[in-house]
């Protein structure tokens, strides 16, 4: 009797799933989460089960608004939210396919992201004898896997994050793409794994605690913003290396890499390198413009966005159609701007120049100090971790507002790590330090914090290990020239840490208002390629991004070409900072603030009463002085709403 009791339950939440993915117009992107337990049968109880599973999809909504969908099995339960980009009439996920041989091997699969060559590869898939039943990207990584395995991730060139059930194996896969584009973290919470796009999805399960040890302290104040690749920050989180698939079939969780960097000697010449990185360049833009909506481009005029925005406004006029542009300033910032070494000019003139040169359809957008300060905190409720501060708020604000008009974008993002142009690549006292040289004054970590807190966080030795374990990873070339091995090195220290923050960055501000931004110097061809070009040809003559800037010659205006680079902008208004101050002195007169367990009152007190230094960054080139309030206001109020316990 219990028995049909259990397979009438099963039937009917079989039922109700499908019923519930048909009914809704479902999707196939952009957040993923779900659960696996090989000691527990989550079918037995779908009345506890179920209510997570859809929690925990839920509040990642925001990365899928279009669409969302359930699976929910008896080890098993996955769960997706989609923002339609491509098939939006088909494609529905969690999606299942069964191998056409007849021999019942099924798979699910809930994804996230885009496989830009996945019209080659369903040709190639259907020739090998693939019946498919969607034009979704989605489904040519099952029939893929159904065909070849889990080794099929190999041949994807795309931006992704999946979660792919074998029912026959009984076996989780979890699968990063190569360059960390797309996220996913996990938790193994006893013998339950839970996995999720974001970290609020992992935080939305009742086992999860959030607490924060002195690991994560260490993380927060002696690396942030960024953090160490793998790590969730959280105690007890983790995330899945770039590059690298997770396998769980119960007991621990085994991770390997499918995706690794060679170092090899460059044999081109220079003409055959310049060639090599046109077409590559142009080659990735031009694949992820692949979309069924229609696509923008964010435009700074600087060489790397206005690269890119050539090439995809080319390719629309030939179609009769005009790209739309975006560029970002704050308000009132040709009065309050002041050039420094590492901002040396505004990027009006330059976006003015591009949107001529491409004939675009361009919005010049401006964001408030209000709306500057207020977003710091969304920045955080995006992030799940305290972030960039304004450089991240800012940048969720734009998101929002391109995102009412589209669902695509393209960036110029990851240009300035794979080609070298940060300074660090060039000023001998960045090259020649013994720690990330984007983060060398050390002191804005330390000044602020109480004695007690430093006297049992070893912030710098925690920073300089991190740095230790990176270098001792980098692909090395035996018989390699002293120089030429450390601009190997800073070259993969930067890809392994300041990129993947930028990258976070634009994940999951983008997302968080649901907009794809695509990063067509992310495409992991560019990376193997310049990985091995020998500095001399990076910057001839000393001219940095000397070979981007000779392969993107003819397509760009030769003011902007050859333009200093200039980073992403900021505010220089006096009143942004007042307003960081007010908002701090109120925290401190509250001893219920959580953030006062750990900030001294009066180091704070004197470093609002000193003048804003915006030339002695302590993180990248833009986070300074205001930049550091602003980070300890997200510090607190992620310590506060997150409800996260601190165990030192």
């Amino acid at each position: 009797m219990f028995s049909r009791i259990l397979a009438a339950v099963a039937a009917l939440i079989d039922h109700i799933t499908k019923t519930y993915n048909n009914t809704k117009k479902e999707y196939a992107m952009c957040g993923i989460a779900g659960f696996c337990s090989y000691h527990i049968n989550f079918r037995e109880d779908p009345g506890r089960y179920y209510p997570i599973l859809q929690r925990m999809g839920q509040v990642q909504k925001h990365r899928g608004p279009d669409g969302d969908g359930i699976y929910l099995r008896a080890h098993i339960g996955l769960s997706h939210v989609r923002l339609s980009i491509l098939d939006p009439a088909g494609g529905t996920q969690p999606m299942i396919r069964q191998f056409q041989s007849g021999d019942g091997h099924r798979a699910a699969l809930v994804f996230n992201g885009e496989i830009y060559n996945s019209p080659t590869l369903r040709h190639e898939l259907e020739a090998e004898g693939a019946h498919f039943e969607t034009t979704c990207d989605t489904e040519v990584i099952l029939q893929g896997y159904l065909l070849h395995g889990i080794d099929y991730v190999k041949a994807l060139n795309g931006i992704f994050a999946f979660a792919l059930w074998d029912e026959n194996l009984e076996c989780l896969y979890l699968v990063r793409d190569r360059l960390g584009v797309k996220p996913l973290f996990y938790s193994l919470i006893g013998n339950t794994l839970l996995f999720s796009s974001e970290i609020k999805g992992i935080l939305a399960h009742p086992d999860f605690e959030p607490v924060l040890d002195r690991e994560g302290l260490c993380e927060i104040f002696g690396l942030g913003p960024a953090k160490t690749s793998g790590k969730g920050v959280f105690k007890n989180l983790s995330e899945v290396l770039p590059g690298h698939m997770l396998e769980y079939r119960g007991g621990d969780p085994r991770q390997s890499p499918y995706w690794v960097l060679e170092s090899r000697p460059h044999e081109d010449t220079w003409d055959q390198t310049v060639e090599r990185v046109r077409f590559l360049v142009t080659d990735a833009i031009r694949m992820q413009m692949l979309s069924d909506v229609p696509i923008c481009t964010f435009l700074s005029g600087g060489v790397d966005s206005s690269l890119v925005t050539a090439v995809c406004s080319s390719e629309l006029r030939e179609q009769g159609k005009a790209l739309d542009t975006y560029s970002f300033d704050f308000v009132g910032n040709e009065k309050n701007f002041k050039a420094n070494a590492f901002q040396p000019s505004q990027d009006r003139p330059y976006v003015d120049l591009m949107v001529s040169h491409c004939n675009t359809a361009h919005t010049y957008l401006e964001c408030s100090n209000t709306d500057l300060f207020d977003y710091l905190f969304q920045a955080v409720d995006a992030r799940d971790l305290p972030c960039m501060a304004d450089v991240e708020s800012s940048m969720l604000y734009f998101c929002k507002q391109v995102a009412k008009h589209h669902k695509v974008t393209l960036t110029g993002e990851c240009a300035d790590e794979i080609f070298g142009g940060y300074p660090w690549f060039h000023r001998k006292e960045c090259f020649e330090a013994d720690i990330f040289p984007w983060s060398m004054d050390f002191t804005p970590r330390t000044e602020l914090l109480k004695d007690e807190v430093l006297a049992v966080l070893p912030l710098k030795e925690y920073a300089h290990s991190a740095y230790e374990d990176t270098l001792s990873l980098c692909p090395i070339l035996p018989g390699e020239a002293p120089q030429e091995k450390r601009r190997r090195e800073i070259s993969y220290l930067n890809l392994r840490w300041f990129m993947q923050t930028l990258l976070d960055r634009m994940d999951r501000t983008s997302m968080h208002v649901g907009l794809e931004a695509r990063v067509p110097f992310a495409d992991h061809r560019i990376v193997e390629y310049l990985w091995n070009v020998p500095w001399e040809m990076k910057a001839p003559n000393g001219v940095v991004k000397g070979l981007l800037r000779e392969a993107a010659k003819g397509l760009l205006p030769e003011d902007v070409l050859y333009r200093k680079k200039s980073p992403y902008p900021k505010t220089y208004d006096p009143a942004y900072e007042d307003l960081l101050r007010k908002e701090l002195l109120l925290i401190l007169s509250d001893p219920h603030e959580p953030l006062t367990q750990l900030v001294d009152r009066n180091k704070l007190l004197n470093y609002i009463a000193k003048p804003s230094d915006y030339g002695r960054p302590f993180y990248g080139q833009l986070m300074a002085g205001p930049q550091l309030l602003a980070y300890l206001l997200q510090v607190g109020y992620w310590l506060k709403h997150y409800r996260i316990r601190i165990r030192i």
